[in-house]
């Protein structure tokens, strides 16, 4: 079996199954997403936020557009990694509990166990990523499987980055997911550099979608910087799991405009090649459409980027009065009561 390849070209006409309203809302999770993480940003540089921060600086697209393919009628589920927290975002999460998460307050989610977006919520849909990359796919497997035995109509995307596609866990999650024709979607984000190994340094193969055909299953390669073509490649991926058709591997061919975490100076990334990304921004290639095909005029995107930056300003101001746990809650909830 072939994977069938879709090589993206830029929208230049309005999208024939997206309403206004939705492509609006699409702006609104892709704007949201950039400004938290800048605030986010500077909450870092005054040590405010505890332990890593990790970027999705221009890889936006990706995690939006795929998570907006999901129906919440059907209880679809995401696993995400560190830098998904766009579509972490679309699928529920709340910037205030990102905030408090990051910031290992009292009221975050964890209540200060864990950072960043280690926290899972089940009847929003999404289980917390795990570190072990290329984990998360097995363990969405697994609630897969248990989805289809009651009978239920979920659907389970799979996000991790082109260096977990060489792991071992990977290949099992594959594997299984393959033979038993799960409800799977599996996101390959491929950013070019696994932390800051090249991909040609890590894997022989030029395209992460030919992996498809070595467990026999459908693949799809996408231009993960268009944030329609994304959502897309997803809905046809979702709705051919749903049927029953089984997994497919999608390739979203993206790069990360910032180093593997905030103190990461990316060094090893050559200037021209990020000079080249750099024209290829998410963000600014959705507003060019928008305005382009009269979906959007310059007012509204203003407003809607006025309304994120007030919401911003009250989740981080209450993130920031929000107290640190007190010790002894670090006992609660270590046992099933």
């Amino acid at each position: 079996m072939s994977p069938e390849v879709v090589e993206s070209l830029p929208a230049t006409v309005p999208h024939p199954s997206l309403s206004r309203e939705q492509q609006h809302e699409i702006y609104h999770y892709l704007k949201l997403t950039r400004l938290l993480e800048e605030r986010l940003v500077n909450l870092y540089r005054q040590t405010k936020v505890v332990g890593g921060l990790y970027r999705s600086l221009g890889q936006e697209a990706t995690a939006v557009g795929s998570a907006y393919a999901l129906d919440k009628s059907h209880n679809d589920m995401i696993a995400p990694l560190i830098r998904d927290l766009g579509a972490m975002l679309v699928i529920g999460a709340t910037p205030r509990e990102l905030l408090l998460q990051y910031m290992a307050k009292r009221d975050s989610p964890t209540r200060g166990r864990d950072l960043q977006i280690h926290f899972a919520d089940l009847r929003r849909g999404f289980i917390g990523p795990i570190s072990h990359l290329g984990d998360m796919l097995p363990v969405m497997c697994g609630i897969a499987l248990g989805s289809r035995l009651r009978r239920e109509s979920r659907v389970c995307l799979v996000y991790m980055g082109d260096g977990a596609s060489s792991t071992g866990a990977f290949a099992e999650g594959m594997n299984f997911a393959a033979v038993q024709r799960l409800p799977v979607v599996v996101i390959v984000e491929n950013n070019g550099y696994a932390y800051s190994t090249p991909t040609s340094r890590q894997m022989a193969v030029e395209r992460i979608v030919d992996k498809a055909v070595g467990f026999g299953v459908r693949g799809e390669r996408v231009d993960g910087n268009d944030v329609l073509a994304v959502y897309d490649v997803t809905r046809r991926a979702v709705e051919h799991a749903r049927a029953g058709g089984g997994v497919t591997l999608i390739e979203a061919v993206t790069f990360r405009m910032k180093g593997h975490a905030e103190h990461d100076d990316q060094r090893y990334v050559p200037k021209e090649l990020l000079a080249a990304w750099a024209a290829k921004d998410p963000l600014q290639r959705y507003e060019r459409y928008l305005l382009e095909t009269g979906l959007a005029t310059p007012d509204e995107l203003e407003a809607i980027t006025q309304r994120i930056s007030r919401q911003l300003d009250d989740d981080v101001a209450f993130a920031e009065a929000n107290p640190m746990p007190e010790p002894a809650s670090a006992l609660l909830d270590v046992y099933a009561s």
